[in-house]
């Protein structure tokens, strides 16, 4: 657990590091002035001058910054943020959006050639690996339920009496619990790294659609994709994600908005609650961890895009308002909007942080 925590929070700190390079080389291309490249936000704990940038390590531990020599205000200087066409700017602003998507499809392109989980029929052959049947849905009130079984549980066997089944096909556990309702069986879960065995009685007469232990079931397994697909396979499922996310965004406010409040099964959560996911998705095994990794970075990407003040997207709104009227918008009233935005965005990450931390306790 403690390895897991210390890789997600380096995968964190890399995600980070990637975003702001996103801005500093593309800065760097243009001919812009970086003053400083920090990880975290102020007050400053540690900073060293390398050339014309000072990279800094920061106190408050909830994302980073490049701070652009122009951008906050107008300085006349060839170097200057402020000097360059429209179309440079808001590359440079937009950089390290894009570079979190680059992330993601990196990552799902390894996870392509080294094997993507997906579902699979019984039937289904060539480059599997790791077929198995997982639990996709659990109805309330079932033999399923009260034995404690939970969505994503694998099952690995059945027993009965002195005998066992080892199982990876759907057909073999309905054909088993067919063959056993009404009688004690005992099936061997894997639930991350872990393995227990559960007893339960499958129903003999079931409610329509529920069948006797009360489960939907998916055949799952690892698609090794050839080298030459991976590539397209990676960008293909990071736009797949990217509109997921949109969806259940969308969805989540639609219920906020209706008065039903947050939709069942959704919540808030901040880096506490991230940590605590990574450690129960580390235990399924390297290739979803990484999967977690791409979907982070995707929701990083969305978060930054949107048009809020102190977020990449609230620098190109105000950018793009400038240039349709003509002329930049005052910088002292960016600086105060983007001052105040930001202290609220920090105040929201420690109070979503403390009501986590206050779960756990």
């Amino acid at each position: 657990m403690v390895l897991t925590i210390i890789i997600a929070f380096i995968s964190l700190v890399v995600l980070i590091i990637l975003h702001e390079f996103g801005h500093f080389i593309l800065a760097k291309k243009f001919g812009v002035k970086v003053e400083e490249f920090g990880l975290g936000y102020p007050p400053r704990i540690f900073g060293k001058k390398i050339g014309e940038t000072i990279y800094s390590l920061n106190l408050l531990p909830f994302g980073g910054f490049v701070k652009i020599y122009g951008q906050e205000e107008e300085i006349t200087r060839p170097e200057s943020f402020s000097q360059k066409p429209f179309w440079q700017r808001a590359l440079i602003i937009l950089g390290g959006v894009f570079s979190f998507w680059v992330v993601a499809a990196v990552i799902l392109t390894v996870v392509a050639a080294t094997g993507m989980p997906k579902i699979v029929d019984d039937d289904a052959e060539g480059n599997l690996v790791n077929p198995k049947v997982q639990i996709v849905s659990v109805v309330p009130g079932s033999p399923a339920e009260e034995a404690g079984l939970e969505i994503g549980d694998i099952i690995r066997k059945f027993s009965v009496s002195n005998f066992q089944f080892p199982v990876d096909k759907v057909k073999e556990v309905q054909e088993f619990i067919g063959e056993y309702k009404g009688q004690e069986i005992v099936l061997t879960i894997q639930r991350g790294g872990d393995f227990f065995d559960v007893s339960l009685v499958p129903r003999l007469s079931a409610p329509s659609g529920e069948g006797p232990m009360g489960v939907a079931l998916a055949r799952t397994a690892l698609k090794i994709y050839p080298w030459y697909q991976a590539p397209l396979k990676g960008i293909w499922a990071t736009g797949q994600l990217t509109w997921l996310i949109i969806k259940s965004w969308i969805m989540v406010l639609g219920s906020l908005f209706s008065g039903k409040g947050l939709p069942p099964g959704v919540e808030v959560g901040g880096p506490v609650k991230i940590f605590e996911l990574f450690v129960d998705i580390g235990g399924l095994g390297l290739t979803y961890f990484l999967q977690f990794i791409a979907l982070i970075s995707v929701h990083l990407a969305l978060i930054n895009i949107l048009p809020i003040p102190a977020l990449d997207g609230g620098w190109f709104l105000f950018m793009v308002i400038g240039k349709l009227r003509g002329k930049p918008l005052d910088q002292k009233v960016i600086q105060k909007v983007s001052a105040v935005f930001f202290y609220l965005l920090i105040a929201l990450m420690v109070w979503i942080t403390i009501r986590d931390i206050s779960h756990l306790v």
